[in-house]
């Protein structure tokens, strides 16, 4: 990494609720952070639930977020490069951002190296113990044939009902997993300490539980949880040395 370039991190936008209308908002807010960071982002890594649906059709993808996918577009294709992974409200992405946006799509944690510092980095949904009812769910979800019977509702359909699913269903919206449980109960970290008995990581970055943490895991390992988009505006920079959680505010606006 050149010492003037960044690596910056976030996650849960769950754009397009609970309604377009009010989602756009903190759409504009995430394109005016995309916009900012630009002058010295190297990488970008998005860490899920972007949208708080996605499904891809043969030859359909869900109507909206143009500005979102032209900036990851313009900054693409300006060299940045950009990871998603994959979270627990767009299960069902595909091969729709690597094809017409050049950015690859992972489906479960992976490890990077940056400056001689591991990173380990994944959504975090369905990781760790406890969470058994969304494990269920994710299984029928992710089934090849789950995905196949979907296909023939017609998006009309298909979309609306996802979403509204999306919304209302708990165990899909997390609205039950938005308060800080304590370090020794935090699936997240329970998970994080189990990795690192076999492997040493400087930081494990996840997203998924909303709320922005940096827990340390002993002497020379964080846990780091980025928030979300919606309450928060929060997100990771790795400056090449030390990594920080920060808060994006728009020119004027208040802490």
């Amino acid at each position: 990494m050149s010492t003037t370039h960044k690596i910056y991190f976030a996650s849960d936008q769950h754009f397009g609720a609970p309604t377009p209308e009010k989602s756009f908002p903190r759409e504009q807010k995430f394109v005016a952070w995309l916009d900012e960071i630009k002058k010295d982002a190297t990488v970008i890594f998005l860490l899920g639930d972007l949208f708080d649906f996605w499904f891809e059709y043969k030859t359909v993808v869900p109507k909206g977020f143009i500005r979102v996918l032209g900036k990851l577009a313009e900054l693409r294709d300006s060299g940045i490069a950009i990871h998603y992974f994959v979270g627990n409200h767009d299960l069902w992405m595909s091969d729709y951002f690597e094809k017409e946006l050049n950015i690859p799509v992972y489906h479960r944690p992976q490890e990077f190296i940056f400056n001689d510092k591991i990173f380990f980095i994944g959504h975090g949904d369905g990781l760790g113990p406890g969470d058994k009812g969304y494990k269920r769910m994710k299984k029928v979800f992710t089934n090849p044939f789950s995905k196949w019977l979907f296909r023939w509702l017609h998006p009309d359909v298909g979309v609306r009902l996802a979403q509204y699913l999306s919304v209302k269903n708990k165990l899909i919206s997390g609205d039950d997993d938005v308060v800080f449980l304590g370090e020794e109960n935090e699936w997240l970290v329970l998970y994080s300490k189990r990795k690192l008995e076999t492997k040493h990581y400087d930081y494990l970055i996840f997203g998924h539980r909303h709320l922005p943490m940096v827990i340390k895991l002993g002497e020379k390992s964080e846990y780091i949880n980025l928030g979300d988009w919606i309450s928060y505006f929060t997100y990771g920079v790795f400056d090449g040395a030390t990594f920080e959680l920060k808060e994006y505010r728009s020119p004027g606006e208040t802490a």
